[in-house]
Parts: C-alpha cells; sequence; structure tokens
C-alpha cells in the first residue's frame, strides 16, 4: 500500500515554517497532497490561485500535488486515499491543540496523523503576524520563500 501524506492547512500564507515540514515529510511518503482548505466563514487575504501558484513554485518536480477542498480533512483523505495527516508543531501550544484534533480524526477515519517539529529558525513565524505585515505594506520575505509570487 502507497503511504500518502495530506498535509492541510489555509496556508495564508505558505511560510517558510510550512516549507520546512513539507521537505522533512517528503523522505516518508511516496507522494504529497497539499490541502488548501477554503473556510466560507473566513476571508482570505492572499488570492487563492496565488496561493496556489506559489506552493507550486517551491516543490517543481517532487511527488505534490495541491488542491482545495471545503469538507472535513478526513473525508478528504479517504476521498484521496491519504493514508496520514501531516502537522508541523512549533511549540506545546501546537501540540495540545493539534493532539485533540489527531485523537478525533483517528476515532472518525482510522487515518493518523504524523506531527514534524518545525525547524527552530521557523518558530516564531505565524501566517496570522505575516498577514498583517503584508497588510501594513511591511516586506514578508524573510517569513515566505518566493513573496513576490503573492503579492
Amino acid at each position: 500500500m502507497q503511504k500518502i501524506g495530506l498535509f492541510p492547512g489555509s496556508f495564508d500564507p505558505f511560510t517558510k515554517g510550512h516549507e520546512a515540514v513539507v521537505r522533512k515529510a517528503l523522505g516518508l511518503f511516496e507522494e504529497l497532497i497539499i490541502a488548501i482548505g477554503l473556510n466560507s466563514s473566513k476571508s482570505s487575504h492572499f488570492e487563492l490561485g496565488k496561493r496556489q501558484s506559489h506552493i507550486e513554485s517551491l516543490f517543481d518536480g517532487k511527488n505534490i500535488r495541491i488542491v482545495t477542498y471545503q469538507q472535513l480533512t478526513v473525508d478528504l483523505c479517504k476521498e484521496m486515499g491519504a493514508t496520514h495527516i501531516i502537522r508541523g508543531l512549533r511549540d506545546s501550544k501546537d501540540f495540545s491543540y493539534e493532539r485533540s484534533i489527531a485523537h478525533m480524526n483517528e476515532t472518525l477515519s482510522g487515518v493518523h496523523t504524523v506531527f514534524f517539529l518545525t525547524d527552530q529558525e521557523y518558530t516564531a513565524i505565524n501566517s496570522t503576524i505575516v498577514r498583517e505585515i503584508n497588510k501594513n505594506n511591511g516586506d514578508i520575505s524573510a517569513f515566505v520563500t518566493n513573496a513576490h509570487l503573492l503579492v
């Protein structure tokens, strides 16, 4: 059975921390699916098409698919044949939150979650803060590879 990992998130934007998690996961899975979740109750800062092309620019030639979705992550896993959900952890607060979700996802679907620690240099990067910097015309290139593709 092929191991397929699914990395879900809004990725608004896809930061260097997200990128590092994907690069770590590439060695463990035959295929990775980066799933951009669309939440109708939230408004996005960066356009969906730009987020997709930005992520594609980072992983050209790798065994990665980029999809969008508006359903339970575990339902997308079933639909895509994903065997694992991938999550990145910056700190113990992330772990507490993600652990509960992982247990619920496993109960609902049997899909296991694999946690990767964020590289130490990226632990302070937070998409919400990056969006605020960008909204106020700040330079986000220290936090987002190829940031020019988003703006």
